[in-house]
């Protein structure tokens, strides 16, 4: 084979290869979407609390995504089913966070990550209220809620009632404003400066202040439980 035929070869595979990759592709059929009905934890709570599950979605297809909007006035009772039920067992309170959505009705949210030890499963719970309302502590089910409540509350402006030192827990009591609530200036509103005046002006109030806060924060020290 001389060289020319050798190019021409050349030229006719590469050619080919360019078709192949510019032919379309059939469709791929797209994944089913999981049938959230059909989840164990899900028909459990449908069977118990009928009127308090609002919606039930699964946002990125993922198991670990499942995710049950609660109605508020019944946040407390499920949770402490989902936790002291043997077959659900959700033990662990991981994580609670608020969340601001200031062009909704309800336009707080607070967030529960919940996970159980004995079936390695998670799962998501929310509930909406709007500004004025507030949301029933779940720290009479698990303790360790005690300060995350406190730092939604410190944070995002979220109350909850029954909660048993419902107090800022990151900042100041000075300050003013939830810095993560979505109308809060990126640049703050000088708070900072005005605790730093606080604390020049009367030094010694300010030390009482920060070891009278310290105590406080000693004597809530409580010893971890298995399931917090």
């Amino acid at each position: 084979m001389d060289e020319k035929d050798r190019e021409e070869k050349i030229k006719a595979a590469q050619e080919g290869a360019a078709k192949r990759a510019a032919a379309p592709k059939p469709a791929q059929e797209a994944a089913p979407a999981p049938d959230v009905e059909t989840i164990p934890v899900v028909r459990r709570l449908r069977q118990s609390f009928p009127e308090a599950v609002r919606e039930v979605t699964v946002p990125g297809k993922i198991p670990d995504e499942l995710t049950v909007l609660i109605s508020a006035e019944k946040i407390v009772e499920v949770c402490r089913f989902l936790k002291e039920d043997p077959e659900l067992s959700f033990d662990y309170l991981a994580d609670l966070t608020g969340v601001h959505y200031p062009d909704r009705e309800e336009c707080l949210e607070v967030v529960y990550h919940l996970y159980s030890m004995k079936r390695r499963e998670r799962l998501r719970l929310k509930v909406r209220v709007r500004e004025e309302e507030a949301v029933e502590s779940v720290s009479s089910v698990w303790r360790t809620a005690n300060w995350h409540e406190r730092e939604a509350y410190d944070l995002v402006g979220v109350r909850f009632r029954n909660h048993p030192d419902l107090r800022r827990i990151l900042l100041p009591e000075e300050w003013e404003g939830h810095p993560l609530r979505k109308e809060y200036p990126v640049e703050g509103k000088g708070e900072g400066l005005r605790y730093v005046a606080h604390v020049l002006r009367d030094p010694e109030r300010a030390f009482r202040e920060f070891e009278e806060h310290q105590a406080s924060k000693k004597s809530q020290e409580v010893p971890q439980e298995e399931g917090e």
